[in-house]
């Protein structure tokens, strides 16, 4: 080959790479503009649905002063027949006339709009649907080239600079005669260029675009499989989707003063001018997600009191992730033992942080690993206090998780966080219950991080009304409700199992109030063990054989070890558990994981402490609640652990109570404080201070079983 055409074959495979790295580079929008037009077809094709259902009354919403008489006698019935009429038609029907028409018209197109705005697209795995198939399919191959992709996109912008400058000197060694004519810098430049570009061809970043070009290009997967993925990550699948929906001009976003937990005006101002920096992170956050870390940043030492289920984690780790790019080293997240795994899973799989379990054997060797490496410390309320931390650290960030673990001032765990929070630049609590049955615990944590404003947030402030406290804490505290910002979150349907004590129970109940034994007395309706002698486990097993028909999991949750043991026994082979306070942090997320890839029926049993803190159990839509527990966060909680970001279906939450026993009155109180931290950690007003709720549980359950004697005269 001689020299000019050895040059061209150099430009030909320069141009077919370049075109090949725009491809790539370009993927991801190519897919999105895909995938918005396929939410655009689905959305209009439900609005479509409910034009044709909708009766030609309807038209008065937009324009309350049409007679509509003359139209239905007209044989126009829905507002889709006024739709599909035109003018003509309309203008030509006997007594509507023109004027009529016009505004006929134009009020079922204003109708359309604002049901088309108003409409948001929902995935139904129970539902799969063609349309809504495609359009996971094509947010599948987006995520994909999205993740592909993204990491890429600047060091290709990069190499096509170079290509371009390189392809323009090189061009003239295509000519024989243009070499000849050059001055011999010129000839130079261009066969500095063409190996340049050579080099560059056979280069393994090459190899490796080449890599990605041939990732991108899969075959579709199959329906089931595909459903199967969203099932399985449905809260990434859904950012997506929420994406989607603002390209298609769906109006879905959440209240704007609701999603920034309406903080007052400077505080969302100062909040919005913070930079965050997510060139670290590997997934996409919400809106409200992203304004809670800008909070963290702007503000420095916070409480994110979130709802259960709004994704606190991925927040904490957006904070970590921004400032580790900005160049900030040293972040430590305290939690519970039961959750380490779960953080360091997290950490892995959401960023490009390296986390470091600072728990267990060999905790203090990976101390030192950490103070080397940098990333993530991961460590637990009890072992933080017997962590040898040098004593000149003070870390960029201290994330402490279910922070209402430390909400008592007094104790070796709570001494040991604010000693780390005091010496960190910055710290997070979070917790999705900040107060549970005092308000003078969520001063507590809030003295953790800013004292003068605890100092201000005194007892008045909890009596005069939950605005005043609000404003009070407004600069350390940060909030939003599922209900606010989660639009797609399935519904949550509750319901009050009431059942009647048999024979049997009813006499174990009479025994166990005799003898003042509260214990026995809250969990006599399981206490002879059999379906046909216990109130409560024959209406337990009815759920769940409703639940297998369904195919759908189910999770059960108690306080009683004995309870979880006769309900695993009935269910059989179904049955995952128990998920106890003795199971291992490992060992609790292996039996989560395990019960999440089954692919049909289940039923998971968990203590409600053990299995309502910290865990991701989406894969279940329905949850049972064996016995009423003292606090409403405790019950919370445990729900939040299927009824969260990620949820793809209606979630089932059955309460199994007892008429005439302990249950009605301890539903009683759990009601009250339901409604104390409504009233103060939620936006509303209060209209009475609930002295009651700051009596102590001890004496609470004393008069419980004291009241009981009383009413069964023993």
């Amino acid at each position: 080959m001689n020299d000019s055409k050895h040059a061209q074959s150099v430009l030909d495979s320069a141009a077919a790479f370049r075109a090949q790295a725009e491809g790539v580079r370009a993927e991801p929008d190519r897919l999105r503009a895909l995938a918005a037009a396929q939410y655009e077809a689905v959305r209009d094709s439900q609005v479509a649905d409910q034009v044709r259902a909708m009766p030609v009354d309807r038209l008065r919403d937009a324009a309350p002063n049409l007679r509509l008489g003359r139209l239905k006698a007209a044989g126009y019935h829905t507002v889709a027949d006024v739709q599909a009429a035109g003018l003509a038609r309309l203008d030509a029907a006997p007594g509507i006339g023109h004027q009529s028409a016009v505004l006929v018209l134009r009020a079922a197109r204003e109708l359309v709009e604002a049901l088309t705005r108003d409409t948001a697209v929902r995935l139904d795995p129970d539902r799969p649907e063609r349309g809504h198939t495609q359009l996971l399919q094509l947010m599948s191959k987006l995520r994909r080239a999205t993740q592909l992709v993204a990491p890429l996109h600047d060091p290709i912008s990069d190499v096509l600079t170079r290509v371009d400058d390189d392809v323009r000197l090189a061009a003239r060694a295509t000519s024989r005669v243009r070499m000849l004519f050059s001055f011999k810098k010129n000839r130079q430049a261009t066969l500095d260029a063409l190996d340049r570009l050579r080099e560059l061809l056979g280069s393994r970043d090459v190899v490796a675009l080449r890599a990605v070009d041939t990732q991108l290009r899969v075959p579709d997967l199959d329906q089931r499989a595909l459903w199967r993925d969203y099932e399985l990550d449905a809260a990434a699948y859904n950012t997506v989707l929420a994406d989607l929906a603002g390209l298609a001009g769906t109006e879905v976003l959440p209240d704007r003063s609701a999603a920034r937990g309406f903080v007052p005006e400077d505080i969302e101002r100062e909040v919005e001018n913070t930079r965050l920096d997510t060139s670290l992170l590997t997934v996409s956050l919400r809106g409200y997600q992203a304004f809670g870390a800008r909070f963290v940043l702007a503000r420095k030492r916070v409480i994110i009191g979130d709802e259960m289920g709004l994704g606190k984690t991925i927040e904490a780790i957006a904070v970590m992730a921004s400032l580790a790019a900005d160049g900030r080293r040293g972040f430590l997240v305290v939690c519970p033992a039961s959750v380490v795994v779960n953080w360091v899973n997290e950490i892995a799989r959401h960023s490009g942080l390296v986390p470091h379990r600072l728990h267990g054997a060999g905790r203090d060797a990976a101390v030192g690993e950490w103070r080397k490496q940098g990333g993530v410390g991961v460590t637990t309320f009890g072992t933080l206090p017997k962590l040898e931390l040098p004593r000149r650290l003070r870390p960029a960030l201290v994330v402490v998780d279910e922070a209402h673990f430390v909400k008592n001032p007094d104790t070796q765990r709570s001494k040991a966080v604010n000693a780390v929070v005091q010496r960190a630049e910055r710290a997070l609590l979070l917790t999705g219950t900040p107060m549970e049955n005092r308000v003078e615990e969520f001063r507590t944590l809030v003295s953790y991080l800013q004292p003068n404003i605890a100092a201000r947030s005194g007892g008045n402030d909890a009596l005069v009304g939950a605005k005043a406290f609000r404003r009070v804490v407004a600069p350390v505290y940060l909030r939003r409700n599922q209900e606010d910002v989660l639009g797609e979150l399935p519904e949550l349907l509750e319901v009050e199992d009431w059942v009647e004590f048999g024979p049997q129970d009813r006499q174990a109940y009479r025994e166990a109030v005799r003898a003042g034994n509260l214990m026995a007395m809250r969990r006599a309706a399981y206490d002879p063990g059999t379906p046909e002698g216990s109130a409560k486990l024959e209406r337990l097993l009815e759920i769940v054989e409703e639940s297998r028909d369904n195919g759908w999991k189910v999770v059960v949750f108690s306080y009683f070890l004995d309870v979880l043991a006769s309900v695993a026994e009935h269910v059989g082979p179904d049955a995952f558990g128990p998920l106890t306070g003795s199971t291992s942090a490992e060992a609790r997320q292996t039996l989560v994981d395990d019960f999440t890839a089954r692919e049909d029926h289940a039923v998971l049993v968990s203590q409600i402490e053990a299995g309502g803190v910290g865990l991701n159990i989406q894969a279940a839509s329905v949850v049972i609640i064996a016995e009423p527990q003292w606090k409403p966060s405790t019950e919370e909680q445990a729900i939040a652990r299927c009824h969260r970001m990620g949820q793809t279906r209606k979630v089932h939450v059955h309460r199994l109570l007892v008429k005439d026993s302990v249950d009605v009155q301890v539903q009683e109180i759990r009601d009250h404080k339901t409604l104390l931290f409504d009233e103060y950690a939620r936006e509303s007003d209060t209209k009475h201070a609930h002295k009651g709720a700051l009596d102590t549980e001890v004496s609470v359950e004393k008069q419980v079983v004291l009241a009981e004697q009383q009413r069964l005269g023993l």
